[in-house]
């Protein structure tokens, strides 16, 4: 519906467009030059050529990893022009792909007039080295372009500072440059003296720049506990939206809360953790953050880095793991969320599977789905099909409060039966001539109140 999203319209249309400009442009060169490693990470990738190490599973899954790596690229901004798999016991240790592929590699990216060369896994500082030394071009790994991606999409203060970092512990392993230039001297206002060498200087620098930001981000993690506290306090329930990246969690958020949040057909288009109200059928209020999609082998820079965030899924009182029905392996992308969401602390939190996007699943794999995993509800974030059975289940897996109460209140305390239809577990409520008629199970807190405020059902 239009009218509900109309209020969002302009700053949604504002980041496509900002998003839009960070494409590809024809002729716009990426050439190595004599500069220095934080700029030449920074420059846009443009023409790709991916490559991919086949060690372990089948070959379906190889490919399947390859082409979730080509639409990273294409998020990125990059054009896909080849992409190639090897089959190897392990990664070589020197080049990644072999003396051998890698020679055919080079003459592959001369004729299609690559100039990026992306790499499906993590290399380390030696194969980058080595390989770039045998292309003649920019490489990539899977890793920062990842964190690339998280770089251009991160809109909010936390957001970029916690991208920031991950790039930073990234980068300072990998530092290096061409030719001589990261070993010339370098001396002047900034550096330590006419001994020191440019890969020294730009190794301070970036130490000095992760230590800000540790202490920024330490900073903001008090802000974020606060706000947890009190919710604590008040004694909401949350909900934790987790999930594959492009599952369509941002689209269910929207369609629960009205949230206004960008949505967009690419990996990653939601960086930046939204929290927004909701009711349950009978209106019980609970919070329902939004978090960053996870994805295969995702960068432990990044779970680092916004641990403070994802830890919002530890918090949580029930977690909803959108599941993308269209997907041609969900069982993959549930696997690889919850060996994030174990590493943060949040594998024991109660799980309601959503599988999203059911007008375009295909049956068969539903059903695969409900028979691995107990507690299931299919939804169509678009269409809107399967959202009032959604939120009945989240309100029969959602925390009881504890202390069941009977009382009268006088309708001079109306505003503790509204808190009691925003927090409690209503069983009955019935509007007296004396009062209002209240049994529910409400938190002790809650229960104190209605004790004292409680009158005689005689006047």
């Amino acid at each position: 519906m239009v009218s509900d999203v109309s209020e969002y319209d302009d700053a949604v249309l504002a980041e496509r467009e900002d998003r839009d400009a960070l494409r590809r442009v024809a002729g716009l060169s990426t050439e190595l030059t004599d500069i220095s490693e934080v700029e030449y990470r920074q420059l846009r990738l443009e023409q790709v050529v991916l490559v991919g190490v086949w060690t372990t599973g089948t070959a379906e899954q190889a490919q399947r990893s390859l082409a979730e790596l080509a639409r990273l690229a294409e998020t990125a901004g990059s054009q896909v022009l080849d992409a190639f798999v090897q089959r190897r016991d392990k990664p070589d240790a020197a080049t990644f792909v072999g003396s051998g592929k890698a020679a055919e590699l080079k003459q592959t990216v001369a004729a299609l007039g690559a100039d990026t060369v992306i790499c499906d896994g993590e290399l380390t500082p030696g194969q980058l080295q080595q390989l770039e030394k045998v292309l003649g071009v920019k490489v990539v790994d899977r890793t920062w372009l990842i964190l690339d991606i998280f770089a251009q999409h991160a809109r909010s203060r936390e957001g970029k500072a916690q991208v920031a970092l991950a790039q930073m512990n990234y980068m300072l392993p990998r530092l290096r440059g061409w030719g001589d230039a990261m070993s010339r001297q370098a001396g002047g206002i900034g550096t330590r003296g006419p001994g020191e060498t440019k890969i020294e200087t730009d190794r301070r620098r970036i130490r000095a720049r992760v230590a800000k930001l540790r202490r920024e981000l330490a900073a903001m993690g008090t802000a974020r506990e606060v706000a947890r506290a009190s919710r604590r306090r008040s004694h909401v329930p949350s909900v934790a939206i987790v999930g594959y990246t492009n599952a369509g969690k941002s689209s269910l958020l929207n369609r629960l809360t009205k949230a206004g949040v960008l949505v967009q057909d690419e990996l990653f288009a939601t960086v930046d953790p939204t929290v927004r109200k909701a009711r349950t059928p009978s209106g019980r209020e609970f919070t329902l953050s939004d978090t960053v999609g996870f994805v295969r082998h995702l960068p432990h820079q990044l779970v680092e880095s916004f641990r403070s965030t994802i830890e919002e899924a530890a918090e949580a009182d029930l977690l909803l793991h959108v599941v993308d029905g269209s997907s041609d392996a969900p069982a993959e992308q549930i696997a690889a969320v919850r060996e994030v969401l174990d590493d943060v602390g949040a594998a024991n939190v109660p799980e309601l599977i959503v599988i999203n996007k059911s007008d375009v699943a295909d049956p068969e794999v539903l059903a695969d789905i409900r028979r691995e995993n107990r507690h299931v509800v299919t939804v169509s974030a678009l269409t809107g099909e399967g959202v009032d059975e959604l939120l009945t289940a989240i309100e029969d897996d959602l925390p009881r409060p504890a202390v069941e109460v009977d009382v009268l209140v006088g309708y001079d305390r109306s505003d503790l039966v509204a808190q009691v239809h925003r927090e409690a577990d209503i069983i009955e409520i019935v509007h007296l001539d004396t009062g209002t008629h209240v049994h529910a199970r409400v938190n002790p807190q809650l229960a104190e109140l209605l004790q004292a405020a409680a009158v005689s059902e005689t006047p």
